[in-house]
């Protein structure tokens, strides 16, 4: 990779201690970003242009994993959320929130909800996966395909269900395996109500000691990969080759998001870590990439 683009960060954005700080999302109605600590069951949200000043933080009584805008709804008022037990709609104003679709019913303590993503329908593309506490991660996760009225399994007997997303034609959908290291793509029916995927193929392997974790897409088609456990980021091509890489100072990469032509990286605590990796993580970055990503779809309520 001696030729790849290489981009370094040195000092967090936000200095704050996530335990597991995970699904940055830009609101751009409110110039914010919005991100959230699963394990704290915290959404916090910062304004760009003012920084950790203005970190606000809600706390909740269940884990919540991963946010989107709800099409036609102002993000001030309300937006759809992962939580422990499948998909809610979360009244910002007042902090509550509304299960309109669970992953199972009954309710199956075994597991919560990880990554997620709308699709060009509307529709939440949103993981399950073996819940905190309850020993090594089984592969009795699954990804859901859910609206309003219905939910399906679209793939099953996962470990880490990791972040969907979709390349800038909406044809292709992208989704990480994080266990198996594994991103895969798949052709994604956008001309039918339908949805539906065909054609499963592997698009990436890693190699390395950690795991691909969350990532966006931009113009390009590229896709910009945290990886956990490796104090970076990738830029993969829509030919599936490392292209580039930014390093950071802390090992537990969880995700990234566009806001311009920068990358907001969010992480995970490091208590393992020694130096710069346990003191920062858990923190918040940013980085100037000189490219825009693609944007993110809302769901339809």
């Amino acid at each position: 990779m001696a030729d790849i683009q290489r981009w370094t960060v040195d000092k967090p954005w936000l200095d704050i201690r996530c335990l597991l700080g995970e699904g940055p999302f830009y609101e751009k109605k409110t110039n914010t970003v919005r991100f959230v600590d699963i394990k704290r069951k915290q959404l916090h949200r910062v304004s760009v242009a003012e920084g950790q000043s203005s970190l606000t933080t809600l706390q909740l009584d269940a884990c919540a994993t991963v946010t989107a805008d709800i099409a036609g709804v102002d993000p001030s008022d309300r937006i759809v959320l992962g939580i422990k037990y499948g998909l809610a709609v979360l009244d910002v104003q007042k902090g509550t929130y509304d299960l309109i679709q669970p992953f199972h019913e009954p309710r199956n303590e075994r597991v919560r909800s990880n990554d997620g993503a709308a699709d060009p329908h509307g529709r939440f593309w949103l993981g399950s996966m073996t819940d905190f506490g309850l020993g090594p991660f089984q592969a009795e996760g699954a990804l859901f395909r859910m609206d309003a009225s219905s939910r399906e399994e679209a793939i099953t007997d996962l470990t880490i269900p990791n972040t969907p997303g979709f390349s800038p034609d909406g044809r292709t959908l992208y989704f990480t395996h994080s266990s198996a290291r594994q991103i895969l793509a798949f052709d994604y029916d956008l001309d039918s109500a339908g949805g539906g995927l065909s054609n499963r193929r592997l698009f990436y392997q890693h190699d390395g000691p950690g795991e691909p974790d969350g990532f966006r897409v931009d113009v390009d088609g590229n896709l910009w990969h945290a990886v956990y456990g490796e104090s970076r980021v990738l830029k993969i091509s829509p030919g599936g080759v490392v292209v580039g890489e930014v390093q950071l100072p802390t090992r537990n990469i969880t995700c990234v998001q566009f806001v311009g032509t920068e990358l907001v990286i969010t992480t995970a605590a490091d208590e393992e870590g020694e130096g710069t990796s346990k003191e920062y993580g858990g923190a918040v970055f940013r980085v100037d990439v000189g490219t825009r990503g693609v944007d993110l779809y809302e769901f339809r309520l």
